[in-house]
């Protein structure tokens, strides 16, 4: 036993090093003014208008954007679990491959696409289906499609973790007394893949409220999120309090959000431990 906590003890320090320590030196930050610890910047977020709505913006967008990745990731990781094994490479090479592209290149592809003189726009215009270019980027719009695109395997990989490792013979044996597919999908297969849903929509939430590059190149300016705010508080305003204060905000959100999810569902059965 010795032994074991010796082995274990550095990577505790490491963790320790690496997290807490800088967790710690935030909370500090947060808390200081000039000369003394003060609650003024959490009463800044509270007051300002323009962080309330910064923070109203980050939260809608998020929270639409986790609804989209779980509805198309659903539907993605059950293809993928119900196909055969060719079909299944292919489309699982047509998640992983953008998956593997950064963040970046994956922003700027949508830039140049969505744009007005786009490829989506020049299309529907070729088609006739539209008389002037839909705007779809430096908007919500498109924050919200880019980071849609970004998520969806986070959404799919748990889903379909989930879904093949789901007993068939229960689907058979509802069908033999004589439900229907949907009833069966709907009283059988759905309430037994919710644990997973919920775990997968946890992490792409996660994912989405520290998401900086996408809103920062589609939003264009005119959409700023949590972590683009507490990246011009430090870099540009060097207000490095009220960027604490910010990042301990993201961090209570997701703690009470894990919280919350963990008393609905159970934490054991989000991560596959039950």
């Amino acid at each position: 036993m010795r032994s074991y906590y010796g082995f274990v003890l550095p990577a505790i320090v490491l963790v320790a090093a690496m997290f807490l320590v800088p967790l710690g030196w935030m909370v500090l930050i947060s808390f200081e003014a000039p000369g003394s610890f003060t609650l003024h910047w959490y009463r800044e977020i509270v007051t300002s208008d323009g962080i309330r709505n910064m923070l109203w913006t980050t939260f809608r967008i998020v929270t639409v954007t986790t609804a989209i990745a779980l509805a198309l990731g659903y539907l993605v990781a059950f293809a993928m679990a119900h196909m055969g094994e060719r079909q299944r490479l292919f489309l699982t090479l047509f998640v992983l491959v953008p998956f593997w592209l950064s963040v970046l290149a994956r922003a700027l592809s949508w830039l140049i696409l969505l744009r007005h003189n786009g490829l989506i726009n020049e299309g529907l215009m070729g088609a006739g289906l539209i008389d002037r270019p839909l705007s779809l980027v430096r908007n919500e719009t498109g924050v919200i499609i880019g980071m849609v695109h970004f998520l969806i395997p986070y959404a799919v990989f748990p889903l379909f973790a989930a879904m093949t490792s789901f007993d068939g013979r229960l689907i058979m044996a509802a069908r033999s007394v004589g439900a229907s597919s949907w009833r069966a999908f709907v009283d059988i297969y759905l309430p037994l893949t919710l644990p997973a849903l919920f775990g997968a929509g946890l992490l792409v939430y996660i994912f989405g409220l520290g998401f900086f590059v996408t809103p920062a190149i589609l939003g264009g300016g005119r959409v700023v999120m949590l972590s683009e705010y507490v990246s011009v508080s430090v870099l540009q305003t060097l207000r490095w309090s009220l960027a604490g204060a910010l990042s301990m905000v993201l961090l209570i959100s997701t703690v009470a959000l894990v919280y919350l999810i963990g008393r609905v569902v159970g934490l054991k059965r989000i991560t596959g431990m039950a």
